[in-house]
């Protein structure tokens, strides 16, 4: 299954919620969730009756479109997770915010989690001091993210550093505004991951 290249405005209303997958544009009037409350399509605002396999479904395919993965790597990540000691649920959310694409977004340097994968994708970005293009890779904790040296001069790095005072960075990740490096304190707890998933709808999904 390909990665899906269409307009991230039809997923978030879809699933009738934001899912933050256009960075500030979803915070603006111009947000389609904010215009129009019903799903895309002829026959979106058609009431359906929603059986208990389309809602872990939903939730399943939700927090895909949220961290941009595909199928494959899902199942990837939750049997990682299953083989991790602890719960299972939260064991694959801490996974999807440990990839670098999401550390990239979490640190302010991108507006979007797609935006930070690009970011990554072109090699503009450097896990201690190494530069690595691969969104998926699993940061671990004390490793620095940070841009590379000739990414700098980029329109990109001047947009990021201009806008990064504005940005809210998680507790277990710290940001040096100065030079934009940032380092990963530790790994997320629950608490600390904001994202609107039921974790548990996931997990009842894969365990069907």
């Amino acid at each position: 299954m390909a990665r899906y290249t269409g307009p991230a405005c039809r997923v978030c209303r879809r699933h009738g919620e934001k899912l933050m997958l256009k960075g500030a544009r979803c915070f603006t009037p111009k947000c389609s969730v904010m215009q129009k409350h019903t799903p895309p399509g002829q026959h979106g605002s058609a009431r359906r009756k929603v059986s208990e396999y389309s809602l872990l479904l939903r939730e399943k395919q939700k927090a895909r479109h949220i961290y941009g993965v595909l199928e494959r790597q899902f199942r990837k990540h939750y049997a990682e997770a299953e083989r991790r000691p602890g719960q299972s649920g939260e064991n694959l959310l801490q996974i999807l915010e440990m990839r670098l694409d999401n550390v990239v977004y979490r640190l302010g340097f991108a507006e979007s989690r797609r935006q930070a994968r690009q970011l990554v994708q072109h090699g503009h970005i450097t896990v201690n001091g190494r530069v690595t293009n691969i969104p998926s890779c699993q940061v671990k904790e004390m490793d620095v993210i940070t841009w590379k040296e000739g990414s700098t001069k980029t329109v990109l790095y001047k947009v990021a550093a201009q806008e990064i005072e504005s940005k809210l960075i998680p507790s277990w990740l710290s940001l040096n505004q100065d030079n934009l490096s940032g380092q990963v304190i530790s790994a997320p707890s629950r608490s600390d991951i904001e994202t609107a998933i039921d974790e548990r709808l996931i997990v009842a999904f894969y365990s069907r």
